[in-house]
This record gives structure tokens, C-alpha cells and sequence, in this order.
């Protein structure tokens, strides 16, 4: 019978316990060498727009970052639904993203049919843009505050008018919210688009518009409109010198516009971690942040903790104004 030395039971432990802790040692390596490859990024709305805009803020540095190509891929349509479904069938093997809107919070209470649930078919992994939106009104309009125009507003019940970029958008849902919170009856004026929407308030045709910043912010420089109040929980950077709507008489009221990233279920928790440290760092950059306000956009860095809780808020806030306000859409 063969007899096996002390030395070689000894040197096989050590390869055992190597072999144990061989797949921690890969994960670590898989983790750390993360991403191989290009990255694909699928946008919910049109190349241009205040989403894909800031999509492009963040990715290019990313690639900058990995020395890997981030590709965006703009798959818009019916308000958000086509890009979500489109990411909905990607791979979750740590190379394919989204950027969701504000809209992927309305659409759960105005329709049934997504084909998708944003909350659990979906990771996410954190916020990435918030867009002001700013309360402004026609010069022929006799106020000047958020106060007068709610004492306009109640002295003149149905005769003040808000335009909007159409029904079940953000630029709507905030006049709703605004009519709930203040108290009163502004009549809704939808559009097809912020452009249009923006035309007729410049017009006089409209008299009130819950506008997206850029939309809103070279006509009041001009003094073509005159601006109230910002929605923001705080005064944005883009209009320092403007009250939130909150602080000029409307205690709670909060209501802009945004955008994330979330990756499909399943992605890798260690990838989705790398990938959020990341992006905190692309918009905490001082290089950044002015270049999203020349678009209008603020930077909004959290973690995917963070950005869960905010979307979970997001739908219950604009479900209770949708049923409010019996909003529905054809």
C-alpha cells in the first residue's frame, strides 16, 4: 500500500481550500473587469428631447470612463411604453439599460396594458436628471405672484386656462396637482407637444402653462411670459431668484419632471452597484452639472435605494391626482 506523505496531504488542503475560494476571487475579477465590451442604452423618447439629452450628458463620459463604447439606442413611442417594452426583452447580462421618464410613473394608473410592470420587472440603478418645471403666465394676466393668481383664480371660476403638452403628461399632471393643492379650477388646454403648448401661451391664447424649463426659460428672459413659481422642492439653479411654488403659497406642492436608469431584472447586483458608482461620479463632475443646465436638466445622483423609493412615491403621488382628477386616455 502506497504511503502518502505529510507534505502532499498538507499541499492538498491548500489546493482545496484555493479551490474554495476560486469562484469569490472570479466574482471579484468579473466584478472589477466589468464592462468588456460596449454597454447599450435604450432611450424612451426622441433624440433631441430633455431625456435623450441628458442620456448623452452621462453616457459619453461613462464610455470615456470604461473605455468601452456606450451606445444610445432611441426606441420612442407612445409615450414611453415602446422603449420600455424594448428593454423589457434585453438580456439582464450587465450590457443592456434604460432611461425611464416621469411618464413610466403616470402610465401604471392611466393604462393597462404596458406589457410590463416598471417596478418589478426592472432594477434600478439611480436617478440621473431632474427638469424644472416652471409655473408661468401671459402679461395680460393681472398677477404677479402664485397668490394672485389663486385669488384670480377663485374670483373667476372656469376662466383661466393652462395649456399643456398633452393629456396625462407632466406639464399636465402638475396643473392638476396645482388645482388640488391651491384649491382651484384652471381649465386644461391640451397640446400635441411643449412647442404648441408654449406658442399659445406666448399667444395670449392660454393664459397659464406648467412649462418644462427649457420650453419655458428664453421667453421669460424675453418677457414674453412671466414666471411665478418652479416646482421643485427647492429653488432650482437654472432660476435662483424664483420661489418654488411651495414657499409663494402652496405648502407640499412638488412636481417636475426626471429621468433614470434601471436595468432589466436578473442584472447582476455587483454590476448594478459599479454601475451607479459610476454615473454618481460622471454627475457629481463640476465639468457636468453646467452643461445640463444649459439644457435645462439639474443633476439628480442617488443610489438604487433611492431611486426605488422615489418611483415608488411617484406612482402613488400621480395616481391619487389621475384619480383626482378622473384623468383617462384613449
Amino acid at each position: 500500500m502506497k504511503t502518502i506523505d505529510r507534505r502532499q496531504v498538507l499541499a492538498g488542503m491548500g489546493l482545496g481550500m484555493l479551490g474554495l475560494a476560486l469562484p469569490a476571487s472570479m466574482a471579484w475579477a468579473a466584478e472589477t473587469a466589468w464592462p468588456t465590451r460596449a454597454v447599450n442604452f435604450t432611450v424612451t423618447f426622441p433624440a433631441g428631447g430633455p431625456v435623450d439629452t441628458s442620456a448623452r450628458f452621462v453616457t459619453k463620459p461613462l464610455g470615456e470612463m470604461w473605455g468601452q463604447p456606450a451606445i444610445v439606442d432611441n426606441k420612442a413611442g407612445a409615450g414611453g411604453i415602446v422603449g420600455a417594452r424594448h428593454a423589457l426583452n434585453a438580456k439582464p447580462d450587465g450590457y443592456s439599460f434604460f432611461f425611464p421618464a416621469i411618464h413610466h410613473s403616470v402610465l401604471p394608473s392611466l393604462r393597462k396594458d404596458l406589457g410590463y410592470d416598471i417596478q418589478t420587472d426592472f432594477e434600478p440603478v439611480g436617478s440621473v436628471a431632474r427638469f424644472p418645471i416652471i409655473l408661468a403666465v401671459h402679461p395680460s394676466l393681472p398677477v404677479r405672484s402664485v397668490q394672485e393668481l389663486i385669488t384670480y383664480a377663485k374670483a373667476n371660476p372656469g376662466k383661466v386656462s393652462f395649456s399643456s403638452s398633452g393629456t396625462g403628461g407632466g406639464t399636465h399632471l402638475a396643473g392638476e396637482l396645482f388645482n388640488s393643492l391651491a384649491g382651484v379650477k384652471l381649465q386644461h388646454i391640451p397640446y400635441r407637444g411643449s412647442a404648441p403648448a408654449m406658442q399659445d401661451l406666448v399667444g395670449g391664447q392660454v393664459q397659464v402653462m406648467f412649462a418644462d424649463a427649457p420650453s419655458a426659460l428664453p421667453f421669460i428672459k424675453s418677457g414674453h411670459i412671466i414666471a411665478l413659481g418652479v416646482g421643485n422642492p427647492e429653488r432650482s439653479t437654472l432660476a435662483p431668484d424664483l420661489p418654488t411654488i411651495a414657499e409663494a403659497g402652496v405648502p407640499n406642492y412638488e412636481a417636475y419632471s426626471w429621468a433614470g436608469l434601471m436595468a432589466p431584472k436578473g442584472t447582476p447586483p455587483a454590476i448594478i452597484k459599479k454601475l451607479n458608482h459610476d454615473l454618481v461620479t460622471v454627475l457629481k463632475d463640476p465639468a457636468v452639472g453646467p452643461s445640463m443646465a444649459a439644457a435645462g436638466a439639474e443633476p439628480m445622483p442617488g443610489s438604487p435605494e433611492d431611486f426605488a423609493n422615489f418611483l415608488d412615491s411617484e406612482i402613488k403621488k400621480w395616481a391619487k391626482v389621475i384619480n383626482d382628477a378622473g384623468i383617462t386616455i384613449e
